[in-house]
């Protein structure tokens, strides 16, 4: 299988997608989302595999999102998600880095999502070739090698093409942006006890075909 190194590649847009599996909806509310969730990251958050997430001094609750990262391949306005798959250029890992208490507390998401490391990505780009199938892939992450998400893209609410879709129709997507497509159940703050990511932690996300993003985490 063919691999692209990631080293070199820094995405314009960072188009993310909230509340997108079903497993984990159901852990927090059970609320499901009539449209797909949309949000933004910053570029200047990503980060590539084996660096470190630094974790902010004013950050206490800092949590781990495996997901899935479609990288386009051109220009695509108004797509039909039956013609999709002919503007993906491949595929790679994103761990969606959040602060939960900033989340919670300033009620939106773009800064607890876009402090500086918040989007590790890698460990390389899938060429869409190799991906026959987006919508049944298994994903995991784990930190310091205790399993704590393990799913499958089919718990998606909004498949892949239907979600670059959905966006399309209201942005211009461009060679090189980055769409991450949501996470499943398991993050930390909606386990039965809320387990957080502290100082030394290593977070492995893993995807099937693609590898395997490992990151440390480091206190400011």
């Amino acid at each position: 299988m063919e691999k692209i190194s990631i080293n070199s590649y820094k995405p314009g847009k960072i188009v993310c997608v909230g509340m997108n599996y079903r497993g984990h909806v159901s852990e927090q509310d059970g609320r499901f989302p009539d449209k797909p969730v949309l949000f933004c990251k910053s570029n200047t958050s990503i980060i590539k595999n084996n660096e470190n997430i630094i974790c902010p001094e004013e950050v206490k609750e800092l949590d781990y999102e495996v997901e899935l990262a479609v990288v386009i391949g051109k220009k695509a306005k108004n797509v039909l998600p039956e013609n999709m798959s002919d503007y993906i250029y491949g595929y790679t890992i994103m761990n969606d880095v959040t602060a939960r208490d900033i989340q919670k507390k300033e009620g939106q998401w773009f800064r607890a999502k876009s402090f500086d490391t918040f989007a590790p990505i890698g460990p390389d780009i899938i060429l869409a070739k190799y991906i026959k199938n987006p919508d049944n892939i298994n994903l995991k992450s784990y930190v310091n090698g205790e399993l704590r998400q393990d799913s499958n893209t089919s718990d998606m609410i909004f498949g892949v093409y239907e979600l670059i879709s959905f966006i399309s129709k209201s942005m211009t997507l461009e060679e090189g942006d980055l769409v991450s497509t949501g996470t499943p159940a398991g993050v930390g703050a909606f386990r039965k006890q809320k387990s957080f990511l502290r100082n030394e932690d290593i977070i492995s996300c893993q995807i099937d075909n693609i590898g395997e993003l490992v990151n440390k985490i480091v206190k400011e």
